[in-house]
């Protein structure tokens, strides 16, 4: 298993990002939180998780060990992938992830996109007992602070509405969230990474 990732970034989205290693380019998918931690031509060292299927290898990435346990974890839960898992680590930072399952808060549950009022509660049921031992053992190399990534045109709109609906809400809901964050997207320092997590935030706010 390939658990921690260091190189410099030469790609950045709004859910993704790619890592040089010894001269090759490591494609990792990432939360929004972590993308927006990451600036283009830095290094980073990221927390990973790879997710062997039949025909593919998917390598996840992460700005602390505690987001990857808990993305490991939510996919031992009945029905959870790691789209799912990335999706709800998205929505929720770790302590408040943690919260809502140790305390069967079904409503904040469900601002995930794809969890619904039983998956909530298979979610508690399932992990409940579990969630308390997901702690956060070190901070191996929390991302770099955030930086700028172009914003040109109307070209962030597009990738924000298309990492959103890649997370698992509908081009209504991304659409929605673009409008609000749209009066972001000309201040300095704001970059598509930084668009995403408002966009994220606006969305768990309904």
């Amino acid at each position: 298993m390939i658990a921690q990732l260091t190189g410099t970034v030469i790609q950045l989205g709004p859910t993704s990002a790619v890592i040089e290693v010894g001269g090759f380019g490591v494609l990792a998918l990432c939360s929004p939180n972590t993308t927006a931690g990451l600036r283009l031509g830095e290094t980073a060292t990221l927390s990973t998780s790879l997710v062997v299927r039949e025909d593919s290898l998917t390598l996840y990435a992460f700005a602390t060990v505690d987001e990857r346990e808990l993305f490991e974890l939510l996919q031992t839960a009945t029905g959870v992938g790691p789209k799912l898992a990335q999706a709800a680590l998205a929505v929720l930072p770790p302590d408040e992830l943690r919260s809502a399952i140790a305390t069967e808060n079904l409503v904040q549950l469900c601002k995930v996109p794809g969890v619904g009022r039983k998956g909530a509660q298979r979610l508690v049921l399932e992990l409940k007992d579990k969630i308390n031992a997901v702690r956060l053992v070190g901070d191996l190399g929390t991302a770099t602070p955030a930086g700028p990534s172009t914003t040109s045109g109307a070209g962030w709109r597009d990738q924000v509405s298309q990492g959103l609906q890649g997370l698992g809400w509908s081009i209504r809901d991304a659409e929605a969230a673009c409008d609000e964050v749209e009066p972001l997207a000309g201040e300095p320092g704001v970059g598509v990474p930084q668009l995403m997590r408002a966009a994220l935030q606006s969305l768990a706010r309904r």
